[in-house]
């Protein structure tokens, strides 16, 4: 009686039965968007990270990287992740107070003095349980928030030496109540418009200032449509790497640790670079004719003040100060 099939076939059978009972690890991809270009910090850091991770675990997760708001504004695609969407991006830590109301205190004005400060408290066992409520609560997973991106400064048409040369101006900031409120009690009229969008509206006079980071004001070029630079310092703003919970419970415990660990290295990598640039960054800006000068931070640091009663922020400063032994 001849076999149902031969020897060769028999083997390819075997092998195809190996290979249906122990698939190999399926590729993973984390697509992550920025609004800022590849050569700001944050851009150098994101694609570090990227290949770090690729690295790390050995191509079984891929993060793909997305300048200069091709993946939308930070809003939109905040709005993509908790929609479930495979989107993660760099977001000031302000935009998820609607959901942790606490975390505005990562954006509150005059607060933290130093990185090491923010980096120190992003670690804490305070900040990473509001960090839990995020993600029960509106399904987003911060990696790590310690990614710097400096020194907010005001950007104006006219030179400022207090509150009272803000009063009437219409300042671009970010969409969020303690950015708002900051700016209004600095004496602006907070004008909350996409960060694309701020040159053009600088531009055409649809809004008469701004406030941003050094080394944002040279990567989006705009001491091209402003005349000063006046270095108020009115918050740090320390931004957090998140992504979908959606897509981040797709990795394995092992590939999540892998993935953290790395944010938070890269996050201090990309920190690093902005302070490094910063500084050299006025210097650029100041070398394109505009104006840098330096102000009496007390009338500001006076006016912002009442922003932490006004938001109920104080328990959460007293929280800081606690954790950094002040």
């Amino acid at each position: 009686m001849k076999p149902l099939c031969g020897p060769r076939a028999l083997a390819a059978l075997f092998a195809a039965g190996l290979a249906f009972a122990a698939p190999a690890q399926a590729e993973t991809t984390l697509r992550i968007g920025t609004v800022l270009a590849p050569g700001d910090p944050m851009g150098q850091g994101l694609d570090k990270f990227a290949a770090e991770v690729a690295e790390a675990t050995g191509g079984e997760v891929q993060v793909d990287i997305f300048h200069n708001s091709q993946l939308g504004d930070t809003t939109e695609m905040l709005d993509q992740a908790r929609a479930g969407a495979n989107v993660g991006t760099v977001t000031d830590v302000a935009r998820l107070s609607s959901f942790v109301p606490s975390l505005a205190i990562m954006s509150a004005p005059f607060l933290f003095e130093t990185y090491e400060d923010a980096d120190k408290f992003a670690l804490s066992e305070p900040y990473m349980a509001w960090g839990e409520e995020l993600t029960d609560k509106a399904g987003l997973v911060m990696l790590a928030s310690n990614w710097y991106q400096g020194p907010r400064h005001a950007l104006t048409q006219k030179p400022i030496t207090g509150p009272e040369d803000l009063s009437g101006v219409r300042m671009r900031t970010i969409g969020a109540p303690v950015w708002i409120e900051t700016i209004r009690a600095m004496g602006a009229e907070p004008t909350p418009i996409a960060w694309g969008e701020v040159y053009s509206a600088l531009q055409l006079g649809t809004i008469d200032a701004a406030e941003a980071q050094p080394t944002a004001i040279k990567g989006a070029k705009l001491y091209e449509v402003i005349k000063n630079v006046t270095k108020t310092g009115h918050i740090q703003l320390v931004t957090a790497l998140v992504v979908s919970a959606d897509s981040w419970n797709e990795l394995t415990p092992e590939q999540q640790e892998i993935v953290r660990d790395l944010a938070v290295e890269n996050g201090r990598y990309a920190s690093g670079l902005t302070i490094e640039l910063g500084e050299q960054a006025l210097e650029d800006v100041a070398a394109s004719g505009v104006t840098v000068s330096e102000v009496d931070l007390a009338p500001f640091k006076e006016a912002a003040s009442s922003v932490y009663q006004l938001l109920e922020l104080e328990k959460e400063a007293a929280i800081v100060n606690d954790v950094l032994s002040k």
